[in-house]
């Protein structure tokens, strides 16, 4: 799926960042916080978490409607075996797996769903960004406004820029899909070998038909809306997990753990080896010292919550996988194809 160069930089760059979380941490004071932790909490953290999972696949289905009319419960499967995929594979593969799954099952065009999953990921980056400037000013009157406020603080600036150019981009495109199509058309399909351009043309035609949920203003408000939801479900798993611990002298409540969500699922967009491994501990660490918490005891608690968040939608995503006979290499396979340009990998709704 890649190349294994790209791999190890990943692993390398998961390296570094656990080594920054972890280099100043007293490791025998992060042990005692996980001996005395009260692991009951995982359940309602579990629970709620899988409620944001079915909201995830209640918002696919909503996109996918005009394409094809699927079930909340058809998607659900698809939607963790795409999770278990990001979450085993380098690369976010999961994102390629669970669109090769609906082809399979559904029928619907990967490079369309494809496009359906891309807008998923602009909304979450949106909502990620609300999270953090709602608690910005908090961490930053915490810290001064320099350090580790102040790099965030410039991280939102930039990041903010790109979603919204993204989004954007992708609003154009669904509103005048005549004539944004037909810049391709003009300007990029005739300097194609015609070869490939047989090949590349179907594929891009089909990635546009996938942005048509955003040609409604109704459809764009209830796609942010399930997107809040979804996040603020995923914090509740935040909040459940905290009270397993010691928390004592943390003072940024259930809006420093929405920050805290929103960095840490920001930073997880850096490459990094399967899993999001460091770059979803270290900044996680961060913030919850910046508001107070013992590092020992935030360290501990980050690394639950990372495990929690990983491997009860990895089991259940590898059931469903198992379940439905797929096997990776036949994904892999696909997926070669349909970047060789391929029309016939991409099926027809």
């Amino acid at each position: 799926m890649l190349k294994r160069w790209q791999f190890w930089v990943g692993v390398l760059i998961s390296v570094v960042f656990l080594w920054l979380a972890l280099r100043n941490i007293n490791w025998a004071d992060m042990g005692a916080a996980l001996r005395t932790a009260n692991y009951w909490w995982l359940i309602p953290g579990v629970a709620i978490y899988f409620v944001g999972v079915w909201a995830r696949a209640w918002r696919w289905h909503y996109l996918l409607r005009p394409l094809k009319a699927i079930p909340t419960a058809a998607m659900f499967p698809i939607v963790t075996i795409g999770y278990m995929g990001n979450n085993i594979y380098p690369a976010r593969a999961g994102e390629v797996l669970r669109a090769y799954v609906l082809r399979r099952e559904h029928g619907v065009p990967i490079s369309a769903s494809l496009a359906t999953i891309l807008i998923e990921r602009i909304f979450d980056g949106v909502v990620m960004l609300m999270f953090v400037f709602f608690n910005l000013n908090a961490l930053a009157a915490l810290t001064m406004t320099s350090g580790f406020a102040g790099s965030i603080q410039a991280l939102t600036v930039w990041g903010t820029a790109a979603f919204a150019g993204a989004l954007l981009v992708f609003l154009l495109a669904a509103m005048f899909p005549h004539q944004s199509l037909g810049l391709y058309h003009r300007l990029a399909a005739p300097r194609l070998p015609a070869g490939l351009r047989a090949r590349v043309t179907p594929l891009v035609e089909n990635f546009w038909t996938g942005l048509a949920s955003l040609r409604s203003p109704r459809n764009i408000l209830m796609v942010f809306l399930t997107s809040v939801v979804i996040w603020l479900l995923e914090t509740g798993k935040y909040w459940f997990v905290m009270h397993a611990f010691d928390f004592t002298g943390y003072t940024g409540g259930f809006f420093g753990l929405m920050l805290m969500n929103g960095i840490v699922n920001l930073a997880t967009t850096i490459p990094s080896a399967p899993g999001y491994v460091g770059t979803f501990d270290t900044p996680g660490i961060a913030v919850l010292t910046a508001y107070g918490l013992n590092p020992a005891v935030a360290a501990g608690y980050t690394l639950m919550l990372h495990a929690a968040l990983w491997l009860p939608i990895t089991l259940v995503g590898a059931y469903y996988m198992a379940r439905s006979g797929l096997k990776w290499g036949t994904v892999q396979a696909e997926y070669k194809t349909l970047a060789a340009g391929a029309p016939a990998a991409e099926g027809r709704g």
